[in-house]
């Protein structure tokens, strides 16, 4: 599977359970810093409101397959890749790699381009969808 993008995080002693595993609901927030980074590498993200006249990000859709615990203490790397990009949203593929080169965990998000004043989808920006693009998981 080819990613395109890479961000490390490290397991944190609070995204810990009681048992010491990363709690699963964790893995979202995992996803989410590497969104974010690669929004910000991509397009110049900068979290907080979208500046005016520009539409806002929102989650549609997650999902993550569980395949091994990590620990307090693991580095992890998140690999993502666009697998689709609609009209007004686009698909993210993420593998999650422990230091072993593990995959602990699979997951899928679906993004769209938001509009909060008139609480409606918008269609991607041109200039977004062209960065977006170059981020497309190669088909084999």
């Amino acid at each position: 599977m080819e990613f395109t993008f890479s961000h490390q995080i490290d397991v944190r002693f609070r995204d810990c359970d009681p048992m010491g595993h990363a709690n699963n609901a964790v893995y979202l927030t995992y996803l989410e810093q590497a969104r974010f980074a690669h929004w910000r590498a991509l397009w110049g993200f900068r979290g907080g409101p979208p500046r005016p006249g520009e539409p806002g990000v929102i989650m549609a859709h997650a999902e993550i397959d569980y395949r091994k615990p990590v620990e307090y203490g693991d580095r992890l790397e998140v690999r993502l890749a666009i697998a689709a990009i609609g009209r007004t949203s686009f698909t993210y593929d993420y593998e999650l790699v422990d230091q072993s080169k593990s995959v602990v965990a699979s997951a899928r998000t679906v993004q769209v381009m938001y509009d909060y004043a008139s609480a409606r989808p918008v269609p991607i920006p041109e200039r977004v969808r062209e960065l977006l693009a170059r981020h497309v998981r190669p088909v084999v």
